[in-house]
């Protein structure tokens, strides 16, 4: 009679049956019994200096493997360290499996050590949430948990496990080990909704295509690659759609960056949405004339009509939805269109272009992701985090890889420090790729610590921290209303970042001239080592997502 520990299903079920390879998290006591089982089936755990920084990670996996992240948290101050990175992952539709440890059951309502209603804090922000009561119902529960992560619009799921289940023996034969789900739920949208869709898109003059993170989970290039192919539409990928077709193809609008998706927008007659919510960035809606036509495709059904209604909604897969809309469509080009696009939003960065080509002491952060950019090529993993530095990355990097340029803050949170962990998991998911992290100087500091992690794991990612002395989004915005002499708590001054890298045992370079910026990145990738260049960049400069920002704090009279 084999015995099996409580703890040891978890481990079993994740290698023998999801095919987990990888997990995030810190050690606790609640947890020992799962740790055990990580050594048991040779499943590689990355212990990390912060649970945010873990469940940061797993959502990153998720990201860049297609496949869900997993991370285990300890009780209590275990748990709500994570509880950021969870909410991140929900606001981000990431399928991340969380498993937590908690107070035992025996010891309800009796003062234990961590004891938290911790089901109450994690039901708002999970798809599901639950714990599980019986050692023989683990791998039932770790199931539905993979299950509800994947199908229908992803996000992120919790399963607690008492140690009272970890902790105790079973007879193995007793425990039915659930296979793997293979099948495939696909919402296929009405016929004559297709036929409306394709009757609009066949007789568009001036069509524009979004893809959002949508896209991307639906990992579904061929159908769009077939889809831009026979219509000719001008597209742009935003969030962790970006890549899912290059940002160099001929159709694609990222040379004229954000702004110059406002402007497409507002002379569009006919925009297709894709897996993207019409959130404050995109103006709710705004950006979308009156008088144009909206499609919309989106696996949740609730985000059909929201914020704008469309004139046909397809409700289903991305790329499903788009496998179905090739057969009927004709085959356009739409040349002149794409001409007026870039005759129209071209001035508006001509500015941006300017800079870019030409150096300037002190560094303008443009500049900067210029001269990353001509140095890496577009064969990179780009990661930005910050906030004037998310629109600097976002708009200054090229990349011919899904989830190439990634916006680690710039999701619905607005979460600050997740650039750090995805690059981290950018870079174990893909080893023979170059990594670069773009980071502000303040966001730097929320995970900064994790350099000590990815020395202890070897995973050298080069930092490049975008250092304006400043909370510079913060800062520019009280600039801008309240005024330049009342600044509160936006402002940093220079600080030698690259220092403590090299003292945890990585790369370090400082960086104030236009002309040292190459050399210091090739030094960086050279060394083999987590790295971190520490960039002194124009403290004055103002970017257009900060005067957006503003723009969308205004309260009517």
């Amino acid at each position: 009679m084999a015995m099996i520990k409580g703890g040891h299903l978890v481990g079993k079920y994740l290698k023998e049956v999801e095919n987990v390879d990888m997990v995030f998290g810190i050690s606790g006591g609640h947890l020992e019994s799962i740790l055990d089982s990580f050594t048991e089936y040779k499943i590689r755990a990355i212990d990390v200096r912060h649970e945010q920084a873990a469940a940061m990670m797993a959502h990153a996996w998720s990201v860049y493997t297609g496949k869900p992240g997993v991370c285990f948290l300890t009780a209590g101050p275990g748990f709500t360290n994570g509880v950021t990175g969870i909410a991140n992952a929900y606001l981000d539709n990431a399928p991340v499996v969380v498993i937590c440890g908690r107070h035992p059951l025996r010891d309800d309502l009796k003062g234990a050590l961590q004891e938290m209603n911790q089901m109450d804090v994690v039901k708002p922000i999970t798809k599901w949430a639950a714990t599980c009561y019986d050692i023989k119902r683990i791998p039932e529960y770790l199931a539905i948990a993979f299950r509800q992560a994947v199908e229908g619009r992803p996000g992120p799921v919790f399963l607690e496990l008492p140690p009272d289940i970890l902790n105790v023996k079973i007879d193995e034969s007793l425990v039915p080990m659930p296979a793997r789900s293979t099948r495939k739920f696909t919402v296929h949208p009405d016929d004559a909704d297709l036929k409306a869709a394709a009757d609009i898109i066949n007789n568009a003059r001036n069509p524009l295509f979004i893809g959002g993170s949508g896209v991307g989970l639906s990992f579904c290039s061929d159908c769009l690659g077939q889809f831009i192919d026979q219509t000719g539409i001008p597209f742009i990928l935003t969030n962790n759609g970006r890549g899912t077709l290059p940002d160099n193809h001929p159709l694609s609008l990222w040379d004229c960056g954000n702004l110059g998706l406002m402007v497409t927008a507002s002379l569009a007659d006919v925009i297709v949405l894709a897996g993207i919510r019409l959130n404050w960035l995109l103006q709710s809606g705004g950006i979308i004339p009156p008088s144009a036509k909206v499609v919309r495709i989106d696996i949740d059904p609730h985000e059909i009509d929201r914020n704008r209604q469309a004139d046909v909604g397809l409700v289903g897969d991305c790329g499903s939805v788009l496998g179905q809309l090739v057969p009927l469509l004709d085959k356009k080009e739409h040349g002149e269109w794409l001409k007026t696009i870039k005759e129209t939003s071209m001035p508006m960065i001509e500015g941006e272009l300017k800079i870019r080509q030409t150096a300037s002491d002190p560094i303008h952060p443009i500049r900067l992701t210029e001269q990353i950019q001509k140095f890496l090529g577009d064969d990179a993993l780009y990661v930005i985090d910050g906030g004037d530095t998310a629109y600097y990355g976002l708009t200054g990097f090229m990349s011919k890889h899904r989830a190439g340029v990634v916006g680690a803050s710039s999701g619905l949170l607005g979460c600050l420090g997740t650039g750090i962990p995805f690059a981290m998991a950018a870079k174990l998911a893909h080893p023979d790729r170059k990594v670069l992290l773009l980071n502000g100087d303040g966001s730097f500091g929320f995970n900064a610590m994790e350099f000590e992690t990815m020395l202890r794991h070897k995973i050298p990612v080069v930092c490049v921290i975008n250092n304006d002395c400043a909370w510079g989004m913060i800062k520019h915005g009280q600039e801008l209303s309240i005024g330049c002499d009342r600044l509160q708590c936006a402002e940093l001054g220079t600080i030698h970042y690259e220092k403590m890298v090299e003292g945890l045992g990585g790369h370090g370079e400082f960086v104030t001239k236009d002309e040292e910026i190459i050399p210091s990145l090739k030094r960086a990738f050279e060394s083999g080592k987590p790295a971190c260049v520490n960039v002194m960049t124009d403290p004055t400069v103002t970017s257009p997502a900060t005067l957006l920002f503003c723009e969308s704090l205004k309260m009517e009279p």
